[in-house]
């Protein structure tokens, strides 16, 4: 091939290239553009009403002209409850994982991996009747925040055992191999080779799980019902939550409510960023422990 021919070829590729690498850029513009307007709106519509008062205190005694009262009650409600998912859903989900890609074989993975499929598709009303069905109703628990806790973390299994199972895949099969000529059990490997590697990754998932859940209203019309005051406690008596809160004042036809459900909204997209942040400060300094 001549000089001339190879230079073609060059110059066909850089222009390829160019046009390739604009166009995933601007996909990604296109992406971002309604991400960023969502929160750019919520923010306009959100921080004039969001204070100090507004973060301490409950709705109990306000009236629906009244501007006083605040989203403490239900802030209280959705941390706990997103806590109570947590502690369910991804210890369950990390191990479904390990089984799935360390262990699982035949059959059974296969079954396993596609109850994981379905149940990702499911519905979030369809979870809150089943937990209304079986737990408040079936066991006579009533409405509580465990109850919404439970069905958030049926919600919440099926995406941590997903990002975790393709965070576990990527780590290198060389690294488990290195472990094993070591004379190390493969479960001392997971733990210590695989894991930390794949920490990041994980992160991510259960911080997308999470997000997942958090805004999730319909299961908590079933299931902690809803209440005007603060209940600490997860285990008796309804409960409200974040997206309650915003769901019943955005139902309001007065502004005061509707203000309000715009710093709910907000304090929402700030509560998860702030799990985020953490759970990404967590993990940075435990990989930088086992390096």
């Amino acid at each position: 091939m001549t000089a001339i021919g190879v230079g073609r070829i060059s110059r066909r590729r850089r222009v390829t290239n160019t046009i390739l690498c604009s166009l995933l850029g601007l996909a990604v513009l296109v992406a971002l553009a309604p991400l960023v307007a969502v929160l750019v709106y919520t923010v306009q519509r959100g921080y004039h009403a969001l204070s100090p008062h507004f973060l301490t205190r409950s709705m109990r005694g306000v009236g629906p002209l009244d501007k006083g009262g605040g989203a403490y009650h239900a802030i209280i409600g959705t941390a706990e409850q997103v806590l109570i998912a947590g502690l369910l859903a991804v210890p369950l989900g990390l191990l479904v994982a390990i089984y799935i890609v360390e262990y699982g074989r035949g059959t059974l993975r296969s079954v396993v991996r596609f109850l994981v499929d379905v149940m990702t598709g499911v519905p979030s009303i369809v979870a809150g009747l089943f937990i209304f069905a079986f737990w408040v109703v079936g066991l006579h628990k009533g409405f509580s925040g465990l109850a919404a806790g439970l069905a958030l973390a049926v919600l919440m299994l099926p995406v941590v055992v997903r990002s975790s199972e393709e965070m576990l895949k990527l780590v290198p099969d060389e690294l488990r191999e290195a472990s094993y000529a070591l004379g190390v059990p493969r479960w001392r490997t997971i733990l210590s080779v695989v894991l930390p590697t794949a920490s990041a990754g994980i992160t991510t998932g259960v911080m997308l799980a999470v997000a997942r859940v958090a805004g999730e209203t319909a299961p908590l019309l079933l299931t902690a019902f809803g209440t005007d005051g603060v209940n600490r406690s997860p285990f008796k008596g309804a409960q409200s939550g974040l997206p309650l809160y915003v769901f019943t004042q955005a139902g309001s036809a007065f502004d005061v409510a509707v203000r309000r459900a715009w710093a709910g909204a907000l304090t929402l997209i700030v509560f998860v960023l702030l799990l985020t942040v953490i759970a990404r400060a967590v993990t940075a300094r435990s990989r930088v422990g086992v390096d």
